[in-house]
């Protein structure tokens, strides 16, 4: 098995060797991306048959839902501050075998006040877990290999929305909700398994502590406009994500398109092309540049919008697709671009980047949902045009 914390040089073995050892790293670390968030969006392919067991709106359902986001925008930021001090493994380990008590319990919630209280607790835990990898990722690669390893992360990430969904609309269409959350408690421990079984030698904390206080390095890291640039370049893109992929949800089940529970979790098909061309963000903001990247992922997903103002399903996948390329390689690139601009603290930088992004991920579901009850879908896309113009202008700060 590998090791995440082995650094790869090409220099000191021979080629064919190094793609190798590249391949299997990226691979295990997309499968620990995956296995870590893979609770996040699942829950959303079963949004229709969770309002009716609730009894409650579309609204109220997807916050609650969606409230995963504020979870893991908080425990990004207090993971992020403290990071210097939090050993990697462990802290990794903690959270993956925590999390899978939340997603157990979800399985006997008996109102939307404890589902949405679980839904927090999960997001604690996922996001602890994420930030501190991609911490660890940051400080163990080296800078050339730093950008295919965020991309394979963040890939894992996009496959967790994909097989994620289908197997969540599968195992609740055919044994009920609650097999669905003690399927991914599975999940969670299998996840901790991995961790156990890959990260193994890491840098001793004292030698990774830095010089600054938390407090200072992320004050630091907000004066820098470059990141306070990219912090909302990733509020933006999670809003506008959410926003499409929970309410459109909706938009499937009802006529005209008048999806069954299968057929909804078939749909989500529709990231398959993501996980494909998330790989190659990094290559492409390293030949191309960050901005030039981002201008175009936001592009990509600008377009697919009107195509889910359809009433014909064919049009309405291709948008979705449209979205989900774009969004997720906005996503890869900006990550990277975090990574690379913060040249010291890189895991407080990161913490205050997912609390920004799972922020984004919670405000849009709040403020679109009041705009998809009151005014319906298009208003709602309407909305997610918006966000994604917002990133761009961001984008004009990302200068090396």
């Amino acid at each position: 098995m590998t090791d995440l914390s082995t650094p790869i040089k090409p220099s000191a073995m021979a080629m064919d060797a190094h793609l190798s050892g590249l391949v299997l790293r990226s691979v295990v670390i997309g499968l620990t991306a995956f296995l870590t968030v893979v609770d996040l969006f699942a829950t959303q392919a079963i949004l229709p048959s969770l309002t009716r067991h609730y009894g409650v709106t579309p609204a109220a359902m997807s916050f609650a839902v969606n409230a995963g986001t504020f979870g893991m925008a908080i425990a990004s930021l207090v993971v992020g501050f403290f990071s210097p001090h939090i050993d990697r493994r462990t802290g990794i380990l903690l959270s993956l075998t925590l999390l899978a008590i939340p997603t157990s319990l979800l399985a006997s919630a008996p109102n939307l006040a404890v589902f949405t209280a679980l839904r927090v607790a999960q997001g604690l835990c996922m996001a602890s877990a994420f930030a501190l990898t991609l911490a660890h990722l940051g400080e163990q690669c080296s800078a050339m290999d730093a950008g295919s390893a965020f991309a394979a992360y963040i890939t894992g990430n996009v496959a967790s929305n994909l097989v994620g969904r289908l197997i969540s609309a599968a195992v609740a269409d055919g044994l009920g909700l609650a097999w669905n959350f003690y399927l991914f408690a599975a999940l969670n421990l299998a996840g901790a398994a991995l961790v156990y079984f890959t990260i193994r030698r890491v840098q001793p904390m004292h030698a990774m502590t830095p010089t600054a206080s938390p407090l200072a390095a992320t004050i630091a890291h907000w004066r820098d406009p470059r990141l306070r640039a990219a912090y909302g370049i990733g509020f933006c893109i999670l809003f506008a994500f959410i926003g499409t992929f929970t309410f459109v949800n909706f938009v499937l089940v009802r006529p005209p398109l008048a999806l069954g529970m299968m057929d909804l979790g078939l749909v989500y098909f529709v990231f398959l092309p993501s996980v494909v061309t998330t790989l190659l963000a990094g290559r492409v903001a390293s030949k191309l540049g960050t901005r030039p990247t981002i201008w175009g992922a936001l592009a990509v997903a600008g377009i697919g919008l009107p195509l889910m103002l359809t009433a014909r399903l064919p049009e309405v996948l291709t948008g979705m697709v449209l979205v989900g390329v774009g969004t997720f390689f906005a996503q890869a690139a900006a990550t990277g671009f975090v990574g690379q601009a913060a040249t010291e603290n890189r895991g407080i930088a990161s913490g205050t980047y997912l609390a920004c992004y799972f922020g984004g991920g919670l405000v849009g579901t709040a403020m679109l949902g009041r705009l998809f009850d009151a005014f319906g879908w298009p208003a709602c896309v309407v909305g997610v045009g918006a966000a994604l113009a917002a990133a761009a202008l961001l984008t004009f700060a990302l200068k090396r």
